[in-house]
């Protein structure tokens, strides 16, 4: 039955032995748990119940931690049976295990493709070697298997359990955070609850009651008069702690079948609330795809539950479903695109002392940054690094950069990816270069200009998929390829010391000093840009008369917009104006979590989260008058007012202070338009004492908005409090063009801009033609 194989090794044989009294014992403890009437306390995600993947986790196994070329130690790894959190055993004296949450886990990487793995063990372990990549700053757990069978055991065995987590729908992701802190609070693990453990586990969600609500509570599932909460009695004490009288009333109110929610009642809802251009088709898809009663489903009925299912998922969500892929023209010039771009992309932290990592440049293209720096300095050897000139920052190989880039450019969008150089080599140190982007890069790498005549506008995101572009200096002019005029103009008066091979892949982004937008004009070709610092460029678009100028120059030029130098811990300026000017590469830094970066994610989260947002057509067209600083918008397009009908209800936010048991958040909503002066605006709630779990608030907010193209709005959580400033607790921010009306679901981000999978803030909103 255990499949024992023979064996000459004594060793080996006493191991395996061991392993399959193992799997005996997480077997009989599955059996055990999956026929006991507890069985909420059981994790087990769905679809997964006797899987081998999942059992191979929870029985886990020997693993060699490699820290450093020393230090390399073997740990046994193993996943708790709440199927969350992975824990590995610490050889400190009095050390509790290590232990992290799958949530946390980014990705899964095979192989020596981590710099710790490259750097500390050699190629030959290749195929023992893997990764766990966390979100964030939190550094790679870098380990090794006995085999490579092992190793891909681990790694499709974790990838298995982390894509089964992330798309588990918000209503299981509420069970699985729910039940995960009655496990906690359960302290002798006997599966019961005493009303002790109850006031300790309402404290783990969030919510701080007196002793008698909780003692009521406590005695009215309490149906055994046992003084614990057991089984059915626990499921009672769930459903009466997660029951959630705001959907209650909505469901009531068109729930007009015999209690249920018909077809004709779901599409009376979807046309009169949700404002939809719903059809009969529309109500039955719904019901056919969130309806969870089978009864219900073959009546063409929807339950509350299935009410409940639909708004907490991608069709009642606040973000338009359409809007989750690429839906905009991707034929247009790239100069008509604001592009997701980074500034000091090699940094993890700050700019005096903080390291540099291929790791960060991975992190910004997984995020669909497509536009990344390269600051490149001479490096020992003969081969050039790129970290910040003339600090205490780490150095990273030039080439390693390039391969990494090259392996995740495309994972996340196939849209082009623009490599501005930054270049402080010496020639001979430049003609690696160049050669290195040729090598590694290889076709994907654009060297000429597409077509065989000289161009006179960019070419499109559509036709330079997957495909790189070079930001640099150029010796000459683009149609000296197609002349065979190789004239180097002004070398000598600008004493410019440049490769020829590096030169020549700068096709589309030559790098030009900026003068004045006349001499831009009269004077530059269209793949002739200019970087603008940022109290330059926001000088530009704030001086009477030339943000409309400004405007007109990105119609038929890109501009790169960085942060000031002075911003020594990485810190952000406010992203916003310079999109109002039309400004396509409005570089920030990735690594630090602060608002403007939450902005930005706001910005490129619509057309498929793709990098690439295609400009208003007033940002586009020659004959636009359009002054973002003016009260008096010379622009054809609609105003609207956006009603917040009401700031409803917030469930499941996170704890602040996760030191202190007792502490519980006093939340409040802030709204926050940002878009053209006129248009900025900010509102809040009233906070709520004590209850992070279901705060309900019932606050109407309206917002006239003059220009809907351009507003972001952001809906921020804080924690309240009198004698200091407001702890953040979560934010969503999105587009104003992709806002769905009638009652939605926000989902809640954490400071580093990750879904926190349990919480969500509940709305209802119109957006309509303003009078």
């Amino acid at each position: 039955v255990l499949g024992i194989k023979k064996t000459q090794d004594c060793t080996y044989l006493l191991q395996y032995l061991t392993k399959c009294f193992l799997e005996l014992h997480v077997y009989f403890k599955i059996q055990k748990a999956e026929t006991c009437v507890t069985a909420p306390f059981v994790l087990t995600p769905a679809g997964l119940e006797g899987d081998s993947d999942l059992q191979f986790l929870l029985l886990g196994g020997k693993l060699v931690k490699v820290r450093s070329k020393s230090w390399k130690h073997g740990r046994y790894f193993k996943l708790e049976e709440d199927c969350q959190t992975f824990s590995h055993e610490s050889k400190k004296a009095f050390k509790q295990n290590h232990t992290f949450s799958i949530d946390d886990i980014e990705s899964v990487r095979k192989g020596r493709h981590s710099e710790g793995l490259k750097k500390y063990t050699d190629a030959s372990v290749e195929d023992l070697c893997f990764s766990i990549i966390f979100k964030g700053r939190k550094k790679n757990l870098d380990l090794m298997a006995e085999s490579p069978e092992d190793v891909n055991k681990w790694v499709s065995s974790l990838e298995k359990i982390i894509n089964n987590m992330h798309n588990l729908s918000n209503q299981k992701k509420s069970e699985h955070w729910i039940f995960s802190c009655i496990r906690k609070a359960d302290k002798n693990g006997d599966n019961m609850m005493t009303l002790k453990e109850v006031k300790h586990f309402l404290r783990q969600i969030n919510v701080e009651v007196d002793d008698s609500y909780a003692a009521d509570l406590f005695k009215k599932c309490d149906t055994s008069n046992s003084d614990t909460l057991e089984g059915e009695e626990i499921k009672q004490f769930y459903e009466m702690l997660t029951r959630r009288e705001e959907i209650d009333i909505i469901y009531g109110k068109y729930a007009q079948t015999e209690g249920q929610m018909s077809d004709r009642d779901l599409l009376n809802f979807l046309l009169n609330e949700q404002r939809e251009q719903a059809t009969a088709e529309d109500a039955h898809r719904l019901i056919e795809k969130y309806e969870v009663d089978k009864t219900a489903k073959q009546n063409n009925c929807m339950t509350k539950d299935g009410f409940l299912m639909y708004l907490q998922q991608d069709d009642g969500c606040i973000l338009n479903p359409a809007h989750r892929s690429v839906y905009q023209d991707m034929n247009q010039p790239l100069n008509h695109y604001y592009i997701s771009s980074s500034h000091n992309t090699y940094l993890m932290a700050d700019q005096l002392k903080g390291p540099s990592s291929t790791e960060a440049y991975i992190k910004a293209l997984m995020k669909s940054c497509r536009c990344v720096e390269l600051d490149c300095w001479d490096g020992a050897n003969g081969e050039p690094v790129i970290y910040h000139g003339h600090t205490l920052t780490s150095k990273v190989l030039f080439k390693d950069v390039i391969k990494a880039i090259k392996d995740y450019a495309f994972k996340t969008s196939q849209y082009p990816v623009i490599l501005s150089l930054e270049n402080h080599c010496t020639v001979e140190q430049q003609k690696l270069m160049a050669r290195h982007l040729v090598f590694f890069l290889g076709d994907a790498l654009v060297k000429k200009p597409l077509g065989d005549t000289m161009p006179t506008n960019f070419p499109s995101p559509e036709a330079l998929k997957g495909k790189f572009l070079i930001k640099g200096k150029r010796l000459n002019k683009l149609d000296s390829i197609f002349t065979n005029n190789n004239v180097i103009e002004d070398g000598t008066k600008s004493n410019i010391k440049l490769d020829k091979e590096l030169s020549d892949i700068v096709i589309y982004c030559k790098s030009v000093h900026f003068n004045s937008f006349e001499h831009a004009r009269e004077n530059q070709a269209f793949y002739e840009m200019s970087s603008f610092k940022e109290s330059k460029a926001f000088n530009l678009a704030e001086t009477s008369g030339k943000p409309t100028a400004f405007m007109h120059h990105n119609m038929d030029k890109l501009s790169r917009i960085y942060p000031a130098g002075s911003r020594t811990d990485s810190s952000n300026y406010n992203p916003v104006p310079m999109w109002n000017v039309g400004c396509q590469i409005v570089a920030l830094n990735f690594q630090t979590n602060s608002k403007e970066m939450h902005l930005n994610q706001g910005r490129f989260l619509m057309n498929g989260f793709c990098g690439y947002i295609l400009k208003p057509e007033f940002q586009r067209n020659l004959s636009s008058q359009f002054n973002p600083n003016s009260d008096c918008h010379v622009i054809a397009s609609v105003h609207f007012c956006l009603t917040i009908q009401q700031v409803i209800s917030a469930q499941q936010l996170p704890k602040i202070n996760k030191e202190k048991q007792k502490s519980i958040v006093d939340p409040l909503v802030k709204v926050e338009i940002h878009g053209v002066q006129a248009d900025n605006a900010s509102k809040e709630t009233h906070h709520i004492e004590n209850n992070g779990f279901n705060p309900m608030w019932n606050k109407k907010f309206q917002f006239d908005i003059s220009v809907p193209e351009l507003a972001l709005v952001r809906f921020l959580l804080e924690d309240h409090d009198t004698a200091s400033q407001n702890d953040f607790i979560g934010q969503y921010c999105l587009p104003l063009t992709s806002v769905q009306n009638g009652y939605r679901h926000v989902p809640v981000l954490n400071k580093r801009g990750d879904n926190i999978s349990s919480a969500s803030l509940f709305v209802h909103l119109m957006l309509l033609d303003a009078p």
